[in-house]
């Protein structure tokens, strides 16, 4: 018996198949979207080898001051991260639910889970540094370069899954902990081709005497610091709003703005910290962050690094920061390159001991996406290949073209074998072009002959006919990869 079918031209999204017994039937096809989910982005080869780039000089800078790795988890025990950033922090933190029994149905939100993605690099240390105080040295240098997590709004330069190019000082007191560490990352933005960054420097003593001197009441003092943090995001009046909206009297808020914007212009240190002293002394409130900073800059002095200026409307808006606070602003890039600051209390939350600790954290994402808008890559960067040449491959040479991919190897160059021989020379030459490979290899029948190779610059399209030996010094001289 044949049954007829009548066949669609499109089945709703998906596929008509026949089946042994001739009966068409359709078979629905989910369509998934292929976009990565949302503040999250693929990194293709281009990209990974610019990320790459940077991270390599960063690497560089912090090891040349003594800075060791150090790497953690990427999840941590919920109670690790929770009560440490703030309120606002808090709620940014991507929880991780139970798995199996532990997820009981009807469970209250907090039962549901006890693990989370790290929210930045910091805490991590402070809880390492905490557990491993007596396998660490008294004064403890590190860096840490991972990816963080943060439940945020994405926006341009701002993602949910980013690196945090992390450096960090533990055990010492003594500004030269934050003096070094600005050196370092002024030394990082200048070799990466940066002449307009501004490193914005605070003191939370300075800012805490301020709130007092205008009468902000003590309660109100964290909400007010984690809402001066979005000046760059909202401006002054929409900071203005939402302190106002908190309860903040519109007088402290003017009184606040009003001193801030006296120094805004202010380029050097030395003159801002006279003009707060200044400032302070009609009132009964004293602020020792300002010997602190007065210090600051006479080390920086001696290191040479001149692009730092006080700025009193700099609040970095998680709680654990105690003392000087540091962000790096380029003019074109809404939000900060990096940021950091003193947080002397957080180690000791997961001990008995105090112990003082300095920080900086460069954030990677943003480096890159000004860096790119500038086209700042260094040409060999930008149209880099994972390979120094590609050897081509026809049936009639397959064995000689594999022997030659091993002894450029064994020459320290990176070799590309073509995967497939059936294709011809045109689709091969496409391919080479494609990838950006600088050096070609050839073995046709004439070169199998004469058992010779062809050369090829794929950049000044010159090639010889050369022995087989001869092949890596010619590549070599071409690429500096001796």
């Amino acid at each position: 018996m044949v049954r007829s079918t009548k066949l669609p031209s499109l089945v709703e999204g998906g596929v008509a198949a026949a089946s042994a017994d001739g009966v068409v039937r359709s078979t629905k096809v989910l369509m998934i979207n292929t976009n990565p989910a949302r503040g999250t982005r693929d990194f293709l080869p281009a990209d990974v080898r610019k990320r790459e780039y940077v991270i390599g000089i960063i690497k560089e800078v912090y090891e040349s001051y003594g800075f060791e790795p150090l790497e953690t988890p990427s999840f941590e025990n919920l109670e690790t991260l929770t009560g440490k950033y703030g309120e606002e922090g808090n709620q940014l933190i991507f929880r991780i639910l139970k798995r199996g029994d532990a997820l009981k149905e009807g469970a209250a939100i907090k039962d549901l889970s006890d693990l989370a993605l790290r929210y930045d690099l910091t805490v991590p240390l402070a809880r390492v540094v905490a557990h491993h105080k007596n396998d660490l040295p008294k004064y403890f240098k590190r860096y840490q370069i991972q990816p963080v997590w943060r439940a945020d709004r994405p926006a341009r330069g701002r993602y949910r899954e980013f690196y945090q190019c992390d450096v960090d000082a533990i055990g010492s007191n003594s500004m030269l902990v934050e003096a070094e560490l600005i050196s370092a990352v002024s030394d990082i933005l200048n070799k990466l081709g940066f002449d307009d960054f501004v490193i914005r420097i605070n003191h939370r003593e300075i800012l805490e005497t301020l709130l007092i001197v205008f009468g902000v009441a003590l309660e109100d003092r964290a909400k007010v610091l984690i809402i001066l943090d979005k000046l760059d995001k909202i401006g002054e009046f929409g900071v203005t709003q939402e302190l106002a909206k908190d309860g903040i009297p519109l007088h402290a808020i003017n009184g606040f703005f009003n001193v801030v914007n006296q120094l805004k212009s202010e380029t050097d240190g030395a003159t801002a910290i006279r003009r707060i002293n200044a400032f302070f002394e009609d009132f009964e409130e004293k602020s020792i962050g300002t010997d602190k900073l007065r210090s600051l800059f006479a080390l920086l002095g001696n290191l040479g690094t001149n692009r730092v200026k006080v700025d009193l409307s700099l609040a970095r808006g998680l709680s654990y920061y105690t003392g000087t606070i540091m962000e790096i602003n380029v003019p074109d890039l809404t939000g900060s390159l990096g940021g950091g600051g003193r947080y002397d209390g957080l180690i000791g939350m997961f001990g008995k001991e105090q112990i003082p600790a300095c920080g900086f954290s460069l954030g990677l994402e943003r480096i890159l996406v000004v860096m790119e808008e500038r086209e700042m890559f260094p040409s060999h960067i930008a149209a880099s290949t994972s390979a120094d040449v590609m050897v081509m491959v026809f049936e009639v040479s397959i064995e000689q073209s594999l022997t030659l991919a091993k002894e450029l190897r064994q020459n320290d160059l990176r070799v590309l074998i073509y995967p497939n021989e059936a294709d011809g020379i045109g689709k091969q030459f496409k391919y080479a072009n494609q990838i950006n490979v600088r050096y070609i290899c050839i073995i046709g029948d004439d070169e199998l002959a004469e058992n010779k190779v062809t050369v090829k610059n794929m950049v000044t399209g010159e090639q010889e006919t050369v022995p087989s030996e001869d092949v890596a010094s010619i590549i070599q001289a071409g690429t500096d990869r001796k």
